[in-house]
């Protein structure tokens, strides 16, 4: 089976084609380009030298969010637009898992953090014994002063790895490669690939069915609405 991951969640644009659970190609740019300009000809680049067309590819794995809502929406609507003229399977992958498994082959309590701004992350925590990830809870966003008395109540060191690791070194005294805090295509794969392969029910996989995952609203969409409920006080004030 053909897999063909990508992300671009994040300032990092990546994607990658897997045979099965072997890498075949990959390609990771952080050149602070645009990523609809640099996804598809990533992509193409990576069909032309396997010889490969998208034809070929029998299940797309998109990293779906959390992360950068411009980001998540370019590669959810990449995915789906190479998906929809073969009704190629699409899984949509957490940012964070997919981060979290870059590490998966170290051990311990893993904790991956995208930079969500204003001393917030997005997070989730991870258990690996090694080979396999165990979720120990939900996607969120929460502010790295709640995050460090989460992880303080475990009681158990914890390695870091995403954009949001300036943010939290300070909460522990494991140190991540810097390779592997980068989002990646690879991780992101093998996650689509496990998930599709013992999924019970195929068809919820749909090109149709795929869609972004945001953990709270737009910030124009907050700014607005922090507006529009400034302007609802200040009239109340004018009618009193």
């Amino acid at each position: 089976m053909l897999t063909l991951g990508l992300d671009t969640t994040a300032g990092t644009a990546c994607a990658a084609i897997l045979s099965d659970d072997k890498l075949l190609c990959e390609y990771t740019m952080h050149s602070g380009n645009t990523h609809s300009t640099t996804l598809l000809p990533m992509i193409e680049n990576m069909l032309a030298l396997l010889g490969k067309k998208a034809s070929d590819i029998d299940l797309y794995a998109c990293a779906a969010g959390p992360g950068s809502f411009t980001g998540v929406r370019i590669g959810a609507a990449t995915v789906k637009g190479m998906a929809y003229p073969y009704n190629t399977p699409c899984v949509p992958v957490s940012t964070l898992e997919a981060l979290a498994y870059n590490l998966v082959g170290y051990g311990g309590l893993l904790c991956p953090v995208m930079n969500a701004r204003r001393q917030q992350v997005y997070t989730a925590l991870f258990s690996s014994d090694g080979m396999h990830l165990r979720r120990l809870c939900a996607d969120c966003a929460m502010a790295v002063e709640d995050l460090a008395s989460l992880l303080k109540d475990t009681g158990e060191p914890v390695y870091f790895v995403g954009d949001g690791y300036d943010l939290v070194t300070h909460l522990t005294d494991r140190v991540t490669p810097e390779r592997l805090r980068y989002p990646s295509a690879v991780s992101v794969a093998l996650c689509g690939y496990w998930i599709y392969a013992n999924a019970e029910n195929k068809a919820v996989y749909a090109p149709e069915a795929l869609l972004p995952v945001y953990l709270r609203k737009p910030q124009a969409q907050r700014e607005r609405e922090a507006r529009l409920e400034q302007e609802k006080r200040e009239n109340e004030r004018n009618i009193l």
